[in-house]
């Protein structure tokens, strides 16, 4: 088997098209940078699995070349591990089926690693891949970040310290009261993330694979975007090992552990499912509500931000092979508890920009009610508003958070559904939204409130 941080033949044709996204289509074994056994083996399960084949047919489920796999199957035939079952009139009309010897030798293949999906790429062209996506992402600038947000609710002193920790590529910590619209805050940074990056469906690692790709987590592009970032007529065709994809966006939640940030075997697929961290290369990775975990606040953020710092994550398979992937992403943390009551001094230091996000303005808090009452078809009442503002949130001394408007309206408009009514803003239909949502915390008692008042 090829080392593994030995440059091969395939990565130097990585290097030689630096203005392509994907990867040229190898031509040969030697092309694919893999053992011509791993691919005999990925060849006679695909035949095994799914019994006499084309030859087209077998290049769409390896996604390898035509060639690659004319050479792949000439060896196996004349090894008599498989046969020529028919053929037509074309090169590639040809049909292929196991012998009967290669089906006695599938079956320890099959038991050693039942894996049979997409031929892998070698861990040194992942690794090239990643170090180059990583130097063609620059920092989205000012423009971007107004354009962004130009609904005008960040606050700006919020927005210029987001800016700068895009800037600097640090890491960062929003930290607010529940309902403040962190995590929505923390999901749009990723639409800042331009371009598109290619993602191989795996990576080979001594005899084990990891699947890369993620069809949640690693988006399709547009078909024009596609077609943009194909190579040009004169080039070669692209390797299909590799998928091109939106830069990825990964959130994690509080039913994280620690188990999940490792390689995890999946024994239907026979194969390991890469961590989140490796997933969200060359984009985007959000720990969301930080300090519920399965694991302490401090280790969770220190773990991912060494990795970072580091530019590489450290994993390893079973019979403790240990092996490093790159870790080139960007890395935001949300929490909903003060920062100093999760992190001790030494943690919070390597949160790079730890960035405040409170209750909005009057006027954001006014904006972003007109806004999701247009979007719900509820008919929008200023002086409703300012009910909502004087009456029920100052009488309450519940603040502005984010997360208020669209619940409220929302719940106005499901009133006003179930009775038939058309949908608006009024007092008493605020009134009603009001108690749905917090049990009677008002300034009026809740047994008034529940007896509408004439609009």
């Amino acid at each position: 088997m090829l080392a593994l941080d030995t440059p091969s033949s395939y990565t130097q044709l990585l290097d030689a098209e630096p203005d392509t996204l994907l990867p040229p289509q190898p031509k040969s074994i030697r092309d694919t940078g893999l053992p011509q056994q791993l691919l005999v083996e990925l060849a006679a399960k695909a035949l095994y699995l799914g019994g006499k084949s084309h030859l087209p047919v077998l290049t769409t489920k390896l996604h390898l070349s035509i060639n690659v796999l004319r050479e792949v199957l000439d060896f196996m035939v004349a090894e008599h591990v498989a046969e020529v079952a028919w053929r037509g009139d074309s090169d590639i009309d040809v049909q292929y089926q196991l012998s009967s010897a290669g089906k006695q030798r599938v079956s320890a293949w099959l038991e050693r690693c039942p894996y049979a999906g997409p031929a892998p790429v070698t861990l040194e062209a992942y690794r090239a891949m990643v170090e180059r996506q990583a130097l063609q992402a620059p920092p989205p600038g000012a423009d971007e970040l107004a354009a962004e947000f130009a609904d005008d609710l960040l606050a700006p002193p919020v927005r210029h310290m987001l800016g700068a920790a895009l800037y600097a590529g640090r890491s960062l910590l929003l930290h607010g009261p529940s309902g403040s619209g962190k995590s929505t805050l923390a999901r749009r940074l990723g639409a800042l993330l331009q371009g598109l990056v290619a993602t191989p469906h795996a990576v080979v690692v001594g005899q084990d694979i990891v699947q890369v790709y993620d069809a949640a987590v690693h988006r399709a592009p547009s078909p024009r975007q596609a077609r943009l970032a194909q190579p040009s007529p004169e080039r070669r065709s692209s390797d299909a090992r590799w998928v091109l994809c939106h830069r990825p966006v990964v959130a994690l939640d509080a039913s994280l552990e620690a188990a999940m940030l490792d390689l995890q075997r999946d024994a239907a697929s026979g194969c390991y499912r890469a961590p989140p961290q490796m997933k969200a290369n060359n984009g985007l990775l959000i720990v969301d509500d930080l300090g519920r975990q399965r694991m302490p606040a401090a280790e969770l953020l220190n773990r991912f931000a060494q990795a970072q710092e580091a530019q590489r994550s450290l994993l390893s398979l079973a019979g403790s092979y240990h092996f490093h992937v790159p870790c080139r992403l960007r890395l935001v943390f949300v929490a909903s508890l003060p920062p100093s009551a999760l992190l001790d001094d030494a943690a919070l230091r390597r949160a790079g920009y730890k960035i405040p996000v409170g209750a909005l303005s009057a006027a954001s808090y006014r904006t972003l009610l007109r806004q999701q009452c247009l979007s719900l078809g509820v008919a929008y009442d200023e002086a409703a508003l300012r009910y909502l503002l004087d009456e029920l949130h100052a009488g309450s001394g519940l603040p502005l958070l984010a997360c208020y408007p669209r619940e409220i309206a929302a719940r106005v408009a499901d009133f006003a559904g179930f009775t038939g009514q058309a949908a608006r803003l009024s007092p008493a239909t605020l009134d009603q939204a009001w108690i749905s949502m917090f049990a009677g915390a008002g300034p009026r008692a809740e047994d008034d409130a529940m007896e509408p008042r004439v609009a």
